[in-house]
């Protein structure tokens, strides 16, 4: 197994495409052919995290955070921190893999995991993303159905939320008029042949649309395929901003600033006051997320907990929302959990390669208590 494997994996689950357009997510540093020995997670990278790696044998990391997010015009290991850890990952062969905004965006990703970490249920996303989708509809005789539409599902078309193999059919009838440069010995080259065809609907994401009309034409019996592409605006019910759920039961202000903090294992966080004197439904988001407020606002919940809000947000969701600043590392870090889970049983099979979260924090603030 190389550092491919648990790559496409990985982009399975949070495809590279559904980041935020100005993101440098995917491969970071090192060879993706790379034979993986152990891995490695964390939330950020730095030398203690390396450290670690080299420690447990691992020549694959994982982080949430990319190492380079802004080009880089020179590799100065004397002036230049990041420098210094792209020097040290080349030296011992270690290949930096990060999946940020498009594991902030998936299902089961970051926000969903704080959703879960904080007991939420009936978890949905905030707002999903759209305008990353298209509609396949090809017309196929009826007795080659099967084949062409296996094909379509098999190279990833017709995913809806947790179901698959979704599709439409109508029952219709195509006609054609061959020319003369048509080889085919069967019907009349002067007048039109009706034929019994199925046409067939099946929603795909734009970037599995190349090898899913790949795949249909292989299986289709025309030499000629008709089909036709729609793009479209629907919501995505795959892939989305943030999560909202509801607690068990509802709670009092002080009974839900109890249940965050021992939820999270914070000791603090900065908040505004609400209008509800009870919390049942809340919304998160996972890192950055201030701006979405007015989405929680919209979705009718009585808190919304993110990170690194400005003041002015705070004087905007005051007496509406009760606005909850828990801290950037603290409200992505459990990611990891789910990213250990998957990838432990995705190797579980394979060689002896373990798959390891990183013991320290690197987590960059520090809070001073007098």
């Amino acid at each position: 197994m190389n550092c491919n494997d648990i790559i496409k994996y990985l982009e399975n689950w949070a495809p590279k495409e559904i980041a935020w357009e100005k993101d440098n997510t995917g491969l970071q540093i090192g060879s993706p052919e790379r034979r993986i020995k152990n891995i490695m997670l964390s939330l950020d990278l730095n030398e203690n995290v390396i450290d670690q790696a080299i420690k447990k044998k691992c020549n694959f990391i994982f982080t949430h955070h990319p190492l380079l997010f802004k080009p880089l015009t020179r590799i100065d290991t004397s002036v230049n921190s990041t420098s210094l850890l792209v020097e040290k990952l080349i030296k011992n062969d270690i290949t930096l893999y990060s999946a940020h905004t498009n594991l902030d965006f998936t299902k089961d990703g970051v926000s969903f995991q704080l959703a879960k970490k904080l007991k939420l249920h009936d978890i949905n996303f905030l707002t999903n993303l759209s305008g990353k989708q298209v509609k396949l509809v090809v017309f196929v005789p009826e007795d080659s159905l099967d084949k062409v539409s296996s094909a379509i599902h098999q190279s990833g078309g017709g995913i809806i939320g947790e179901d698959f193999n979704c599709s439409y059919r109508i029952a219709g009838t195509g006609t054609i008029s061959r020319s003369k440069k048509n080889n085919s010995t069967t019907g009349s080259r002067s007048k039109p042949e009706f034929m019994d065809e199925i046409r067939l609907e099946v929603l795909v994401d734009q970037w599995k649309i190349d090898s899913v009309i790949r795949a249909m034409k292989l299986a289709h019996p025309y030499k000629e395929v008709v089909y036709d592409l729609y793009p479209l605006k629907n919501a995505d019910m795959n892939y989305g901003l943030g999560a909202i759920g509801v607690l068990s039961k509802p709670m009092n202000k002080e009974e839900f600033f109890n249940h965050v903090i021992n939820c999270l294992r914070i000791k603090n966080f900065r908040y505004s006051n609400g209008k509800n004197k009870k919390i049942t439904r809340v919304a998160v988001c996972g890192g950055s997320c201030g701006e979405y407020l007015n989405e929680a606002l919209k979705s009718g919940a009585d808190a919304f907990i993110t990170a690194d809000v400005k003041y002015h947000s705070f004087l905007e969701a005051e007496g509406k929302i009760l606005f909850i600043d828990a801290g950037h590392y603290e409200t992505e870090i459990h990611s990891l959990d789910e990213v250990h889970r998957r990838l432990a049983n995705f190797i579980s099979n394979k060689q002896s390669t373990k798959v390891y979260k990183y013991t320290g924090s690197a987590n960059p603030i520090i809070f001073y208590n007098n």
